[in-house]
């Protein structure tokens, strides 16, 4: 028995969605094919230039517009932004700064900092509960005493 290996392919959107650019913006034969793994990470390691060009100067997908401005893809969407923007657009928004931006880079901000509470309430937690485990449950020889 011989095992063949298949290659892997995704859809258009999921490669797109991969590389970080806007499926709508990319050429039309990278649109209606379908891209294999190797095609993919040759794109990520070897960029041609249209790639290089998108990532550089948009449209930029949802995702990258919300890393880019520092908020959460939600936050874009109550700042009333679902439209793909280019860089141009982001930079234009970084130096308006209006309001609603400023207000939900305040909140990612208070939610990175929650995150990190619960991370590090979880780590004391664990370790707590290792050195628990650690400790023996009585020294031989000895009966446990009850505490009545």
């Amino acid at each position: 028995m011989t095992s063949h290996k298949t290659t892997q392919t995704m859809k258009p959107a999921t490669a797109a969605k991969k590389l970080g650019v806007y499926l709508q913006a990319t050429p039309a034969e990278f649109q209606e094919g379908v891209v294999s793994r190797d095609e993919l990470n040759a794109l990520q390691s070897d960029p041609p230039e249209w790639l290089q060009e998108l990532r550089r100067n948009g449209p930029h997908p949802r995702p990258v517009v919300a890393s880019k401005l520092g908020v959460s893809i939600a936050g874009l969407a109550r700042g009333g932004i679902t439209d793909p923007l280019t860089t141009e657009q982001i930079d234009a928004l970084k130096d308006e700064g209006p309001e609603w931006l400023r207000q939900e880079r305040a909140v990612q901000a208070d939610v990175r900092k929650e995150t990190i509470r619960i991370k590090e309430l979880h780590k004391e937690k664990e370790e707590k509960e290792t050195k628990e485990q650690e400790r023996p449950a009585s020294r031989p020889g000895q009966p446990r005493r009850s505490r009545s």
